[in-house]
């Protein structure tokens, strides 16, 4: 594990909390987990109002004396293809101020703050602004151009996207985080980044403070206000008590099934007894891989003790690309109201495509909840649990 060192900030994962390293002045905490040999960050960044108008209002007092300049932007030739634009390269970009958002599409945080990226990509393009999604995958699927090209279609994404599979150019800028910004000013000068979600007025006028330095003029001085809906409704920090938690045996933790994981190997779970908070287990027959637990015959079971308003996972069908049907329970009852948008009242739904699922979003007060997800056809693939 890398720890990248860099200034404290308010973080709501526990997780998070106890993983971090703070030292230095400059920027923010990142939580850097390993997969494949590339080092990759998720952050989870606590945004309550407090903080970010705090935040603002340093900004506007005095904020843009302090932007650097952290060398040249790096080429971007690293992508193995691009959806919605021709390639894009440093010259062409030249005279242009850019932002380059570091995401991926099963990432929670990187989805959370597209309505915003969206929004600036279009408020400021008439003014020299240009978007581009750098595209790096962390789970083996999201390496496919299929699927990247369907999950930009689904979220609406229109501006350029460079599908970084390799991660060249994610090592190029040296990134460490989803998401990341990195504002580039028309000289081509990285004169701003940010890792993690919030602080988007922040942000946005650093944006508009490089177009000024370009020669922009007739901007709207206000700072965006936009509400996500479904997958990308802003989090409920204030109430969240439950980490991101794997399932494949490279990262998962707070496993409670009794049988020890053979790891690639077919075995029988049991589903653990009483669960606390945030342990979770496996009932039916599964094959646990580095990434995924993968049901070798049905019905099989997740069961997970979460505190948070939205549960999400991230789900695979079988690898013939067959739906895979399944049904969720909330303290053994259907969700009711609690759905998530990827199910139905009554629990049940079903896996289409490889992506991050929403199962719950509760409307009630947030309590500690067991949620079980109960799988229906075989071959489904399990990863990745996230809240909000």
């Amino acid at each position: 594990m890398k720890v990248t060192t860099m200034r404290r900030y308010l973080f709501n994962s526990d997780s998070a909390r106890r993983a971090l390293c703070v030292a230095g002045s400059v920027g923010l905490v990142a939580l850097s987990l390993c997969s494949d040999g590339n080092v990759l960050t998720r952050l989870h960044v606590m945004n309550t109002a407090k903080a970010e108008d705090s935040l603002s209002g340093g900004l506007q007092r005095g904020f843009h004396a302090s932007l650097g300049d952290e060398g040249a932007m790096p080429d971007l030739d690293g992508a193995i293809g691009w959806l919605n634009s021709a390639p894009l390269s440093r010259k062409s970009l030249r005279g242009k101020v850019v932002l380059v958002n570091f995401w991926t599409y099963t990432c929670i945080n990187s989805l959370r703050p597209l309505p915003y990226v969206k929004t600036w990509a279009t408020k400021y393009q008439d003014a020299g602004f240009v978007v581009i999604g750098a595209h790096t995958p962390e789970f083996s699927f999201e390496h496919e151009p299929v699927n990247v090209e369907n999950a930009v279609r689904t979220l609406n994404v229109t501006f350029p996207v460079a599908m970084d599979s390799n991660y060249r150019i994610w090592q190029s800028f040296n990134n460490q985080a989803w998401p990341a910004q990195y504002l580039v000013d028309a000289k081509g000068r990285i004169r701003y980044h940010h890792f993690g979600e919030g602080d988007y007025g922040q942000i946005e006028l650093v944006i508009q403070k490089l177009l000024k330095e370009n020669g922009a003029t007739g901007l709207d001085s206000g700072t965006t206000s936009v509400s996500g809906v479904g997958i990308e409704a802003a989090p409920d920090w204030t109430d969240e008590r439950s980490p991101e938690t794997y399932i494949g045996y490279r990262q998962a933790q707070n496993f409670a099934s009794p049988e020890r994981v053979h790891k690639d190997s077919i075995q029988i779970f049991s589903g653990p007894g009483k669960l606390s908070l945030n342990r979770w287990g496996l009932s039916g027959s599964w094959n646990v891989n580095a990434e995924s637990a993968v049901l070798q015959a049905v019905p099989g079971k997740i069961v997970f003790r979460f505190h948070s308003r939205d549960l999400n996972l991230v789900l695979a069908p079988a690898k013939d690309g067959k739906p895979a049907r399944f049904v969720v329970r909330l303290d053994g009852a259907a969700p009711g109201e609690n759905c998530g948008i990827d199910t139905a009242p009554d629990g049940s739904g079903e896996i289409r495509e490889p992506r991050l699922y929403q199962l719950i979003r509760q409307k009630g007060p947030i309590v500690d909840r067991t949620f079980e997800i109960e799988f229906l056809d075989l071959g489904v693939q399990a990863l990745d649990f996230t809240f909000g």
